[in-house]
C-alpha cells in the first residue's frame, strides 16, 4: 500500500510499504480523509523533544485526525464493524493499569498514539491499524471531510466544557487556528457570546464570518470581563496572559502547546482565585463531536482551506504549498486522490 513516511527531519516521501493485518481485537480501516495539525508539522520539521516525548522513531508514519471505512476483522471483533463508517480515539490506552482502569486511558504512561507516539502507524496511508474498542461510528450526516475533524473537535468541545461557560458568559479565545475556531463554535452552540484573539487578518476574517461577537488583535482588545479564557496557541507568554486577563474566580484552559517552557506567575492564580485546566486529546470528547457535526449545532467546514492528495503532503509540509487559504486552517489529505 502507499504510505506517507518521513525518514529525516523536513524530508517526506511517499512509499510502498505492507499493508497491516488485523490481531485479534483489531480490524483495518481503509482511509478516506486525514487532517494535518500542528502536532504533523511539529515533527515533520524534527522538533527533537516532541519526537523524544513521543517516544517514537524516524522513520515517523504520521496522521492521528481521520476517518475511513472497516474493511477487514480479526479474531473477538463484533462483525457489525465490517464496513463501517468510522473515526477513532488517537489515545490507545494498555487497558489494565490503574489510569485505563479508571476511566484515563488517553494518560497511560504506555500508551499509543496513532501517528504520534511509541511508532504506531498513523493515518497517512491507504490502510490503518485500530483496536476495535477505540471505533466510533460515523453517521451518513457526517461527512468524510467532517470525519477528519472529529479528533480536533473533541480537543476544542473539552476545552469549552472546561471552561464552564453558559449562554450568560463571556469567553476570551486565544488563537485562530483549528482547535481556537473550533472553541468558538462549540461556544456558540451553546449561547456564549465568544471574543477571538489572534494575529492573522485572514483569519480573523474568517472568525467575523463565523459569527463570533468579536474578533481582536493584542492592540485592539477591549478591556471586558472575561468570564473564561482558552489558550489554543503555541506561544509560550500566552498562558500568562490568559491569567492576566481573565476575570478573578474563573477559568484558564490550558489546550495550546508551546515548543518553550511557559512561565506562569502563581502569585497572580493565588490572589485572582483563578482555576487552571489543562487539556490533552479529544477522548472523552469524541461522541460529542460526532453528535454535533451530525445534528449541524457546529459546522467545521469553513476551517478546512485545501483538500489535497498523498503525493502533494510534501510540498504542504514544506511550504511550498501554503497551509492557509482566506484564514481556513486545516488542510485535509484524501486519500482517494492518491
Amino acid at each position: 500500500m502507499k504510505a506517507f513516511l518521513v525518514p529525516a527531519a523536513s524530508t517526506g516521501i511517499v512509499a510502498d510499504v505492507d499493508p497491516p493485518r488485523p490481531g485479534p481485537g483489531q480490524v483495518v480501516v481503509a482511509v478516506s480523509q486525514v487532517g494535518i495539525c500542528g502536532t504533523d508539522v511539529s515533527m515533520f520539521n524534527g522538533d527533537e523533544t516532541r519526537i523524544r516525548h513521543a517516544r517514537s522513531t524516524h522513520p515517523l508514519r504520521l496522521g492521528h485526525e481521520w476517518n475511513g471505512r472497516v474493511v477487514e476483522i480479526g479474531d473477538e471483533v463484533d462483525a457489525k464493524w465490517l464496513g463501517k463508517r468510522v473515526t477513532g480515539d488517537t489515545m490507545l490506552g494498555c487497558g489494565h493499569c490503574e489510569r485505563c482502569l479508571n476511566g484515563r486511558h488517553y494518560l497511560c504512561e504506555e500508551r499509543y498514539e496513532i501517528g504520534v507516539r511509541r511508532d504506531w502507524p498513523g493515518a497517512l496511508a491507504e490502510r490503518l491499524l485500530v483496536p476495535a474498542s477505540a471505533l466510533y461510528e460515523l453517521p451518513d450526516s457526517v461527512t468524510d471531510a467532517m470525519g477528519a475533524l472529529v479528533e480536533p473537535g473533541g480537543n476544542a468541545y473539552r476545552s469549552v466544557d472546561a471552561a464552564q461557560v453558559t449562554s450568560d458568559s463571556r469567553l476570551l479565545v486565544l488563537g485562530t487556528g483549528t482547535i481556537g475556531l473550533l472553541c468558538a463554535l462549540f461556544a456558540q452552540a451553546r449561547g456564549v457570546e465568544v471574543h477571538v484573539l489572534g494575529r492573522d487578518p485572514e483569519a480573523l476574517n474568517l472568525a467575523r464570518s463565523l459569527g463570533v461577537d468579536g474578533a481582536w488583535t493584542a492592540e485592539n482588545l477591549p478591556a471586558l470581563r472575561w468570564d473564561a479564557v482558552i489558550e489554543a496557541t503555541n506561544a509560550s507568554g500566552m498562558p500568562q496572559f490568559a491569567v492576566d486577563v481573565v476575570e478573578p474566580g474563573r477559568r484558564v484552559v490550558l489546550v495550546g502547546i508551546a515548543d518553550d517552557p511557559s512561565l506562569i506567575d502563581s502569585r497572580i492564580l493565588a490572589r485572582k482565585d483563578v482555576t487552571v485546566v489543562g487539556i490533552l486529546g479529544a477522548s472523552m470528547g469524541i461522541q460529542v463531536t460526532i453528535d454535533a457535526y451530525a445534528s449541524g449545532a457546529v459546522d467545521p467546514l469553513p476551517l478546512v482551506s485545501r483538500t489535497i492528495g498523498l503525493d502533494e503532503l510534501n510540498d504542504v509540509l514544506t511550504g511550498v504549498i501554503p497551509m492557509k487559504t482566506a484564514g481556513a486552517p486545516k488542510v485535509l489529505v484524501d486519500l482517494g486522490r492518491s
